[in-house]
């Protein structure tokens, strides 16, 4: 058995290379396995993120060839066709290449004093009485034992290796199988909104979604519990009422399938000499299956409960919970809200959501969410939008649905 580092992180998405950039920032010795050749691909992910969220995290501005497009608001349409808009008066999401953005964050983080390793898939945990002390790492065709004080599994919604050390993984039962797709040549797009399009026969329990990108091009993307996604995908571009009219002339230039675990964050994410962080720890809001902000902000927790453990020198179970507090202060309390407001509107008939679309507009709640700052954090939104009458009323019909739907 080799020695490798202090931290052992599996996996270079924004999670693990994040983890990875703040743990080098304190003086940790990392390394960074990737199992593809160049970080980055393949691209699963639309990379749709919220500015104030990357200010957050101390990434924006990001360069000018990351950055697809911004927005200043999203149209939602309901099955029939209805909609409802809201528009602010500054950007407030972004479309990031997904690819160049992950490129990015793995330069950080090496310039940061982290190693990294492609091409190598970490294949298991080294487990000694209950502790993790290292990984199985296979590249170019050589198996190898690597040692750490502490492995951060950042691998994505497999989950694999925290399973390894008996934790349990993300729920599968609120799991959806999602597409994206590039497209060209769309029609009547408004340039700075996100449009989101609702209904059982095109993204049963929940949406599709339409990003403009420049000349002509987006990124068309839905996720669906049931069925097959790539042929939803097609009715959505050939059938629905408002997006057919824009996709209906569109070709698609790339596509990938991928899974979305909606079920809120495990129950645990930390074991002896363990953590998890990202998609491994369904570090991802349920409303819409972004994971990017939950992650990187869990992955400065996960940075600073290791480089805590290695200074005491203590790689316990209970020396390591307090990167779970600290998820858990961070993300507990919009998680739940969001895993609720799921599950509503997943009971919410094609009828219902048309009544709520229409509602929202006849109330001009578009005038009440302007002032929205953050889409990330959506429970503590909802409190702070909460003290209108117009959106209480709108509210009150969204659960009041929910109640019934499950009586």
């Amino acid at each position: 058995m080799t020695e490798a580092s202090d931290v052992i992180v599996v996996g270079g998405g924004p999670s693990g290379c994040f983890t990875a950039m703040k743990l080098a920032e304190l003086g940790i010795d990392v390394t960074v396995y990737e199992e593809h050749s160049k970080v980055g691909t393949p691209s699963h992910c639309a990379g749709h993120l919220s500015i104030r969220g990357l200010k957050r995290l101390g990434m924006w501005p990001l360069p000018t060839e990351i950055v697809e497009n911004t927005f200043r608001g999203a149209a939602f349409y309901s099955p029939s066709g209805r909609r409802f808009s809201v528009r602010l008066t500054s950007p407030v999401t972004c479309a990031v290449d997904r690819s160049l953005f992950d490129q990015y964050l793995a330069e950080k983080t090496r310039k940061a004093g982290a190693t990294y390793c492609l091409n190598s898939r970490v294949e298991h945990l080294i487990l000694e009485d209950g502790t993790v002390r290292g990984v199985i790492v296979k590249r170019l065709g050589k198996t190898e034992k690597k040692k750490a004080k502490i492995v951060v599994d950042a691998e994505g919604i497999s989950s694999r290796l925290l399973r390894e050390t008996g934790l349990l993984g993300p729920d599968t039962h609120m799991m959806v199988n999602g597409v994206e797709a590039e497209v060209e040549n769309v029609q009547d797009m408004e340039s700075d909104m996100v449009e989101v399009f609702l209904g059982t026969d095109y993204a049963p329990s929940f949406y599709a979604w339409l990003i403009p990108k420049k000349n002509g091009k987006a990124k068309v993307g839905l996720a669906a519990k049931t069925g097959n996604p790539k042929q939803f995908l097609q009715k959505l571009m050939t059938e629905n009422p408002v997006a057919s009219g824009k996709l209906q002339n569109a070709t698609i230039a790339q596509i990938t399938v991928h899974p979305l675990t909606l079920g809120g964050p495990v129950h645990k994410a930390y074991s002896n000499g363990f953590l998890a962080v990202g998609d491994a720890a369904s570090q991802v809001k349920s409303t819409t299956g972004g994971g990017i902000i939950f992650g990187m902000t869990c992955a400065a927790a996960a940075a600073q409960a290791a480089c805590e453990a290695i200074q005491k020198k203590d790689f316990s179970s209970k020396s390591l919970s307090a990167y779970q507090r600290r998820c858990k202060e961070a993300l507990g309390f919009d998680s739940k809200i969001m895993i609720r407001m799921r599950k509503t509107l997943d009971a919410m008939s094609d009828e219902r959501l048309d009544s709520l679309i229409g509602l929202c507009a006849k109330l001009g709640l578009d005038k009440t969410l302007q002032k929205v700052e953050d889409v990330d954090f959506q429970g503590r939104t909802l409190l702070q939008v909460l003290r209108s009458p117009r959106i209480l009323t709108a509210v009150g019909y969204f659960f009041l649905t929910y109640l019934f739907a499950n009586l």
